[in-house]
């Protein structure tokens, strides 16, 4: 695997639970570590981030009843707002994706996805569409209703996905680009009460992991760009079999050259390695390994895809891990204070 370059890295995390809010650190190109640069805490708890294509601004959820999403200016050491937050009309925004010049966001709790226009000049316009999502699932205290826990685009750049935990399943959208506007194409029914959380999708384009947060498993998917229609094929644990934990899993990252995917479990504090087949439709649990905290709400590959860093909520911090080359196990190789740490995206 190359060396990785220098870089910067963008740590969000809960003002409400002690965090600084948006942290900027340097990235080592040798070792991986991180080192603060500077925070801000001007948005209320922004547990989610993305980096614009030329990484000079980043956008924020705020995950609060009253939802907001934020652009900031990151040429700088300390992010500077780019216009005031703006609401996104939805409770509790979780995630959110650029895609046709919007920023979409899911947001959990009014199970919606809000579109909103990125101006020129980066920063966001006020909400142009939200898509309210319809449903339920088996579990009463999980899924009395919608919950939009996540939105992006596909790797065709056709279409715009949302995965939904109160409604078992993944949706499929078209966004018009002059209006914001997200048209519905279909549905993706999953097993009820699994409660899907996030999705990643194959390197070829062809395969998408959905992760489950009610259930310690992923489901394997055809992808079928042209038609926009997403195959559940197979579902395969992220943690041995035998394990009594209550076991949440939080992110699932695939890497670059397909031969693995990563799971980040809250519960049983870890990180799963599973091994794909050269199909990509296919997979066994290799190892699980301790995340080097408590609570791992993300996983992220640094853009090498040589390390993996996990963002431990409540222990506070990011470690970061080495992966093996033939493997794919991780080896922990450091971490960073980083109090309520929910993300690391990269830049």
């Amino acid at each position: 695997m190359a060396e990785s370059s220098a870089g910067r890295a963008f740590i969000g995390s809960f003002t409400t639970a002690g965090g600084r809010g948006i942290t900027v650190a340097a990235v080592d190109a040798g070792t991986g570590a991180l080192t603060p640069l500077g925070a801000t805490d001007a948005l209320a708890d922004p547990s989610f981030l993305a980096l614009s294509a030329d990484s000079t601004v980043l956008y924020a959820v705020g995950e609060s009843e009253h939802g907001t999403a934020a652009a900031f200016d990151v040429t700088g050491d300390t992010p500077v707002l780019l216009g005031e937050p703006v609401p996104v009309d939805g409770a509790a925004p979780t995630h959110l994706a650029l895609f046709a010049g919007h920023l979409a966001t899911a947001n959990y709790t009014s199970g919606s996805v809000t579109t909103l226009p990125v101006r020129p000049d980066g920063s966001l316009g006020p909400a142009a569409y939200v898509l309210k999502h319809q449903g339920s699932g088996p579990d009463p205290e999980r899924q009395r209703g919608p919950h939009a826990h996540q939105v992006l685009p596909d790797p065709s750049g056709r279409w715009l996905v949302s995965v939904d935990l109160g409604t078992d399943s993944v949706r499929v959208c078209a966004l018009d680009p002059a209006t914001g506007v997200l048209r519905p194409h279909g549905e993706c029914a999953l097993r009820p009460g699994s409660g899907p959380r996030h999705l990643a999708f194959h390197p070829d384009g062809r395969h998408a992991y959905v992760l489950n947060e009610l259930a310690p498993t992923v489901v394997l998917c055809r992808w079928d760009a042209v038609r926009g229609v997403l195959e559940p094929l197979r579902e395969t644990r992220v943690v041995q079999e035998g394990v009594t934990d209550r076991t949440y899993p939080s992110e699932v990252v695939v890497a670059p050259d397909g031969r693995f995917l990563w799971v980040a479990n809250r519960g049983h504090d870890s990180i799963a390695t599973l091994a794909l087949d050269p199909d990509g439709e296919r997979a066994a649990l290799v190892a699980t390994v301790d995340c080097g905290g408590h609570w791992p709400r993300d996983l992220t590959l640094d853009p090498s895809g040589r390390r993996l860093y996990a963002a431990n909520e409540r222990s506070g911090d990011v470690t970061w891990f080495d992966l093996y080359e033939e493997s794919g196990i991780p080896r922990r190789a450091g971490s960073v204070e980083a109090p309520a740490a929910s993300c690391v995206v990269f830049g």
